[in-house]
């Protein structure tokens, strides 16, 4: 499967809407990033029914600050338009994978229950 550039207009519909979307924040001076590049395009290959979405963190400065990316590479996943991952550094095949499957088999109702009982929980602070 191809993967989609994220763009300010297209940023809502590519990763905020239902399913997963996996997002590879890269930069072209990034060895790090260039030698994650096919690693991440042959995941999107064997997770067809997964958005893997590219930021490139040089040219998108406004989504990168939106999305908090500190280092790069790094991977930010979601699901439902819910954040789940935010993993700095190279991520192997595997770990691609891994990362995929198991966002799969969440229960997202029980994500969702859980976030609102901490969204009414009483701060501490």
């Amino acid at each position: 499967m191809r993967t989609t550039e994220l763009r300010p207009n297209n940023f809502d519909e590519v990763v905020l809407s239902e399913g997963i979307c996996l997002i590879d924040c890269w930069a072209a001076w990034c060895k790090g990033c260039s030698d994650f590049t096919p690693v991440f395009e042959a995941a999107s290959e064997r997770h067809p029914t997964t958005i893997f979405a590219t930021l490139d963190t040089g040219s998108e400065t406004e989504l990168t600050s939106r999305l908090r990316v500190k280092h790069i590479p790094t991977l930010i996943l979601f699901r439902d338009g819910i954040l789940l991952l935010r993993q700095p550094g190279y991520v192997p095949a595997e770990g691609l994978d891994e990362i995929v499957e198991k966002a799969q088999a969440l229960d997202m109702d029980h994500v969702r229950s859980e976030m609102a009982k901490e969204e009414s929980a009483p701060s501490t602070s």
